[in-house]
C-alpha cells in the first residue's frame, strides 16, 4: 500500500462518471500532448504561462513530512528527497497547515544540498493581508528559500486579498508563480470561475480514478485558460488501494509499462493532457520509487483510460 493524501469523499454516480470520461476524451482528442519524455526519462510537462518544463510527478508533504527534529523517520525522508531528484523529479508541495512539514523540507534539503534541484511549492492559509505576509515570510525562512517557486492560496481562504499580495511578490521576484488550491468537489465551481480569469499560474485540486468529477468542467477550463494543474489526493486517501487489495493487475497493464497499482492509478491521472504534475504523499523510499516509475514509459490514451476505469469499477 502506498501513502495517503487528504480526507476521502463519496464516489460518483455512473452517469456523472460517463459524462466526465466523455469530456476528458474530447479534451485529449483536441489537444496534442505537449510534453517531453525520453524512453528512459521522467515525463515533463510545460507550465503553460512560461514554457518551463516540470516533472509530471512530485511529492506532497501532508502528514508524511510532519515529524519532529529527532524523529527516526528523518533519514528516510532525506532519502526520499534525494531519490526524487535522482529520478528526475523536483516538485515538493507543502503548507503552513501541515505542521512541521515546511521546516523539515527546508532542513533536509539544505543538509543534503538539494535546494537548487527542487521546485518548492507552499501555501498561504490565513485571513488578512498582514497575516498573510507574515505567514509567507515565515514559509520562506522555514523552507530556506529567498525565492519560492510557487505560493498558492490554500483552500481559497481570503483569496482576493492574498492574490493582490502574491501578484506584488511575483513582480518583485520573491516568488516565481502563484496559484490557488482546494481538495474536494464542492470547491470546483469557485476554482473554475477563478481559473477562467487567467489570473493564476497554477491551480491544485483532487483528481483520481475514484474522484473523477474534475474531468467534466474543471480540467477543460484549466486547459482553455492555460493554467498549470497540480493534482492532490491521487490515491483518494489510500481508498484506491483498499479497493484493489489482494487483486492482481490486469495483464495488459504491461502494455503501459505499468508494474503496480500505484503506477496504474498515477498513469491514469498524468495521461490527462491538462495535468501538469501529481503529488502523491509518501515518507517511504520504496513508495517514492514506485510512484516515480509511473512517469516513465508509455501512458494510456483515451480508450485505454476508459478501460482502466472499467477494471476498477468491476472490483
Amino acid at each position: 500500500m502506498n501513502a495517503c493524501d487528504e480526507t476521502s469523499l463519496p464516489s460518483y454516480s455512473r452517469r456523472r462518471t460517463l459524462q466526465a470520461l466523455a469530456a476528458g476524451a474530447l479534451l485529449m482528442a483536441r489537444r496534442p500532448r505537449a510534453a517531453s519524455a525520453s524512453a528512459k526519462g521522467l515525463l515533463k510537462r510545460p507550465i503553460p504561462r512560461s514554457g518551463e518544463l516540470l516533472p509530471a510527478l512530485g511529492v506532497g508533504t501532508w502528514q508524511t513530512f510532519d515529524v519532529g527534529a529527532d524523529d527516526p523517520a528523518r533519514p528516510e525522508l532525506t532519502d526520499v528527497l534525494r531519490e526524487l531528484v535522482a529520478s528526475g523529479g523536483s516538485v515538493i508541495d507543502s503548507s503552513p497547515m501541515y505542521g512541521e512539514a515546511e521546516r523539515v523540507v527546508g532542513d533536509l534539503a539544505e543538509a543534503a544540498k538539494l535546494r537548487p534541484s527542487l521546485f518548492l511549492a507552499t501555501k498561504v492559509w490565513t485571513s488578512g493581508r498582514e497575516a498573510g505576509i507574515q505567514q509567507m515570510e515565515r514559509s520562506r525562512k522555514l523552507m530556506r528559500a529567498n525565492t519560492l517557486d510557487l505560493i498558492q492560496v490554500h483552500n481559497l481562504l481570503d483569496v482576493a486579498v492574498h492574490t493582490r499580495t502574491l501578484r506584488e511578490w511575483k513582480a518583485a521576484g520573491r516568488i516565481r508563480y502563484f496559484g490557488i488550491t482546494h481538495y474536494h468537489e464542492g470547491a470546483y465551481g469557485d476554482l473554475e470561475r477563478l481559473v477562467r480569469t487567467r489570473d493564476y499560474d497554477f491551480v491544485q485540486f483532487n483528481f483520481s480514478m475514484a474522484e473523477r468529477e474534475a474531468e467534466s468542467r474543471l480540467l477543460p477550463a484549466c486547459a482553455d485558460s492555460g493554467t498549470a494543474v497540480i493534482i492532490n489526493r491521487p490515491f483518494s486517501s489510500a481508498g484506491l488501494f483498499a479497493r484493489v487489495k489482494g487483486k492482481a493487475l490486469p495483464p495488459w497493464a504491461a502494455e503501459l509499462d505499468c508494474a503496480s497499482w500505484a503506477q496504474f492509478f498515477l498513469k491514469w491521472i498524468i495521461a490527462h493532457p491538462a495535468v501538469t504534475c501529481a503529488i502523491p504523499g509518501t515518507r517511504r523510499l520504496a513508495h517514492l520509487r514506485d510512484n516515480m516509475q509511473a512517469g516513465i514509459g508509455r501512458l494510456p490514451d483515451a480508450k485505454q483510460r476508459r478501460r482502466m476505469i472499467e477494471v476498477l469499477d468491476r472490483l
